[in-house]
């Protein structure tokens, strides 16, 4: 039996205090919801989850591009719905124009109609998006992923080819109605495509957004088993640590007193 050095309570202080870390490593685990509360923890989880949770933060911008896209293009075919009614008459005041019956100054009052129509029409040729415009012909890069790749959403323009035509022209004798007649149903025919193609940019817009949805689920998901604690494993494991300590610090004193032993003898 020896009094200078106390082997018994130097074991019992070193397991002492490696239980008190594992609570304590136990305790933050559980009060913040995370394995990974220090890069000691798992230093390659860490690495992986901060990749991860970069890529979903990034995915969450490309949505937000998508749903801005989408906006745009529907504003398009609104003003281009609006843009088909406007061509509907003015190819229908194009044919009354042409009646017989009808004199110069009768298909003057037509031309009035068609000429505000045709100035409509180009009025809506200059409209924008939030400072984009709609109809400048402008191929738009459109964001597909997280990583910058994009398509190209076809524009379109109003102020040139058939449509420039089919607003351009008269109705105020028989002939000049029959050509404007012409140019009217050839916009009206270009009108359509433009239509179909808006209607395939916004299938393409919302596949991709509907694609990146599930990529971001899916790395959430990575996510959460690396870093989300297992409350019920780790509150187990609390439990555990939180006996070894106070196991640890009763026969912490139980050493701490055998010296005592020894002063007994010597008395």
């Amino acid at each position: 039996m020896v009094i200078s050095t106390n082997m018994s309570a130097q074991v019992a202080s070193r397991n002492l205090a490696e239980s008190s870390s594992l609570l304590s490593r136990s305790l933050a685990r559980l009060s913040s919801g995370s394995k990974l509360n220090s890069p000691e923890d798992d230093a390659a989880g860490l690495a992986v989850s901060t990749r991860f949770e970069a890529q979903v933060s990034r995915l969450g911008a490309a949505v937000s591009n998508l749903n801005n896209a989408v906006s745009y293009t529907q504003t398009q075919d609104g003003f281009l719905g609006k843009v088909s009614k406007a061509l509907d008459r003015m190819s229908e005041l194009a044919v009354l124009s042409q009646d017989v019956t009808k004199t110069n100054s009768d298909r003057s009052m037509y031309d009035a109609e068609f000429q505000t129509l045709g100035s409509y029409v180009r009025d809506i040729a200059t409209k924008d998006f939030n400072g984009v415009s709609l109809f400048d012909g402008t191929t738009r890069a459109v964001t597909t992923d997280g990583e910058g790749n994009s398509f190209g959403m076809t524009g379109f323009n109003l102020s040139g080819g058939a449509y420039a035509s089919g607003v351009s022209g008269d109705i105020t004798t028989t002939t000049s109605a029959f050509t404007a007649l012409g140019n009217v149903k050839s916009a009206i025919v270009s009108l359509t495509t433009d239509r179909a193609t808006i209607g395939a940019n916004l299938s393409r817009i919302n596949y991709t957004t509907d694609q990146l949805g599930v990529l971001k689920t899916n790395l959430n998901s990575s996510d959460s088993r690396i870093k989300d604690v297992d409350v019920a494993e780790e509150s187990t494991n609390y439990a555990k640590y939180n006996i070894l300590v106070q196991a640890g610090t009763a026969m912490l004193a139980q050493a701490n007193s055998q010296p005592q032993g020894a002063l007994r003898l010597l008395g």
